[in-house]
């Protein structure tokens, strides 16, 4: 049987499909890691109902843990409460940054993943001189802004 801690290590490293640059544990989709008789749960809510990447999440659960010993897997969805991007860490939210998406401020969580009236910074060069592009970006829980000062285009994850 995989220790439960060495379980918990193991899913920190896992990263989101999506963005690869951040693990499920950075995003604070990762609720638990705990064993249930003799088998090791994850629980995990996903960003949004109906986020096109949970399938592929659980997958990549299951399968590394299976594949670094653990015996039984089973990755449980919790739906509620809703995941927030307040739950988003701190290493993550400067893993975001690095990989050029703006990540929400701390407690700005909203309804529905609503744009707030604040612009974020450029994660590129730091401006707080952008624009929204589009409310839409390259995947349904970010945004589309430019920067004016470095000219680039860049994606906000929307504060959820």
């Amino acid at each position: 049987m995989l220790p439960l801690d060495d379980a918990r290590a193991l899913v920190a490293t896992i990263p989101d499909p999506e963005i690869p640059a951040v693990s499920l544990t950075d995003l604070g989709i990762v609720r638990d890691v705990a064993y249930d008789a003799d088998t090791l749960v994850v629980t995990v809510t996903p960003t949004y109902t109906g986020c096109p990447a949970t399938a592929v999440i659980a997958l990549d659960i299951e399968t590394e843990l299976l594949r670094r010993g653990a015996e039984k897997v089973r990755v449980d969805t919790r739906m509620s409460p809703a995941w927030t991007t307040d739950w988003i860490t701190p290493e993550g939210r400067e893993k975001l940054r690095a990989y050029g998406i703006a990540p929400p401020a701390v407690a700005a969580a909203n309804c529905a993943g609503m744009l707030s009236a604040q612009h974020p910074d450029c994660p590129l060069c730091g401006s707080s001189d952008t624009s929204l592009i589009s409310g839409r970006g390259s995947t349904p829980c970010k945004a589309q802004f430019r920067c004016a000062t470095c000219l680039e285009p860049f994606d906000y994850f929307k504060a959820i």
